[in-house]
């Protein structure tokens, strides 16, 4: 098997646990690569570290799957990383729609897998993880015998490990418009077409946290997608929902939401840039109970990182002043450029500039079927906080 031999001066953070070597990192390369193989790495005192998948075009040259000696990197081997994360995830309680692979997350670097049910969705990000794809598809057919799996690989990262962007069925065909069951509520999913996989799993506790806050409320939803936190409002006994999104698409799916749960007569959705919207509001001094921001990623890059600031300081900046006193803010971030303490003290220099006082009710990252693992912060992203406003 092809060797990695590490350089004598790096840092402690791949000894340490964290799955991903970079080019600058490895000394040597004892043997034939032409990307995806399996390799082994050995510290420069030829100390086993672990095997892993390696694409010498990557700026990660080596994902780390195993620090077991013995071991191998087979099908079986995806098999059981996949049957432990089912098991995971059922421990926890999330039987029905759970991300089942979280790439790092659950030692598999670069592999996610959604399930939605009985249908499976797959992302293979990495060259040396695509490799494994029929193996995973075996490990989840042996393991759920599902109605359906298909690949959502229309993502612009493969490109950059030398793979084609592609969609299509790893199963037999079948309807990719499903309907799924969350927090007493369901919603339309199309997994061929939708974003991401065609859904947002990682919000779903969140979901559940604005059930007392919104109450009675007259309620503004910035950035709705396709209405989720907007309907779980009208759920949970608002008295007026207006959700808002720039695509006439995600609005149009809102409304079929709404409609699906029976209201349609309280949350009502309109296609309108919501920084425009936010902005004019502001300045007409129109006010809400409950404003809530559930943004895209403002930067998938560490150079544009001041620009992400501005735009989540702006967005709530507006959304503060849009609220009664009382009133509570619901926002997000779902880049994980956006450390969490960074998040807050955003959320704080927009309070200070609107001459507010916050009072946190909670602060919360994404659902546990997205596993945090110390020490990994990618797989730490998402921040979910909910404040009282005053």
């Amino acid at each position: 098997m092809t060797k990695v031999i590490l350089r004598k001066k790096i840092g402690p953070r791949v000894l340490n646990g964290h799955p991903w070597i970079f080019a600058n990192e490895v000394q040597s390369v004892e043997g034939l690569v032409q990307g995806g193989e399996i390799v082994e790495v050995f510290t420069a005192g030829h100390n086993f570290v672990g095997r892993g998948y390696i694409n010498p075009r990557s700026q990660i040259m080596v994902r780390l799957l195993s620090r077991n000696k013995e071991e191998l990197i087979n099908e079986d081997f995806f098999y059981q990383r996949i049957a432990r994360a089912w098991e995971y995830r059922n421990k926890l309680g999330y039987t029905e729609n759970c991300r089942l692979i979280f790439g790092e997350g659950d030692g598999l670097p670069q592999l996610i897998v959604d399930k939605f049910n009985d249908y499976f969705v797959v992302q293979t990000l990495a060259l040396g993880m695509d490799f494994w794809k029929a193996a995973i598809v075996n490990a989840l057919n042996k393991i759920f015998s599902p109605k359906g799996i298909y690949e959502r690989n229309d993502v612009p990262v493969r490109e950059l490990e030398g793979l084609p962007q592609q969609v299509g069925f790893l199963s037999d065909p079948f309807d990719t418009e499903i309907i799924i069951h969350e927090n007493g509520l369901k919603f339309h999913v199309d997994i061929s077409k939708g974003q991401k996989t065609g859904y947002f799993l990682d919000q779903q506790d969140n979901r559940r946290a604005i059930q007392h806050i919104v109450k009675g409320a007259e309620v503004l939803g910035a950035f709705c997608y396709s209405g989720t936190f907007e309907i779980h409002a009208a759920h949970y006994g608002a008295r007026k929902v207006l959700g808002l999104d720039i695509s006439e698409n995600a609005c149009e799916q809102a409304r079929k939401n709404a409609e699906l749960n029976g209201y349609e007569q309280i949350c009502h959705f309109e296609s309108m840039n919501a920084f425009d919207a936010l902005k004019q509001w502001s300045n007409e001094k129109r006010l809400y109970d409950v404003v809530m921001l559930d943004p895209p990623s403002f930067t998938k890059s560490r150079d544009h990182i001041q620009k992400a600031i501005a735009g989540y300081k702006e967005i709530n900046l507006r959304g503060i002043k849009l609220l009664r006193p009382g009133g509570f803010l619901v926002t997000s971030s779902c880049t994980n450029l956006i450390p969490p303490d960074l998040f807050l003290e955003i959320i704080d220099m927009a309070a200070k500039d609107a001459h507010k006082r916050l009072r946190q009710v909670a602060f919360q990252s994404q659902s546990a079927d997205h596993p945090i693992v110390r020490g990994i912060e990618s797989t730490q992203y998402l921040k979910f906080l909910i404040v009282e406003v005053s």
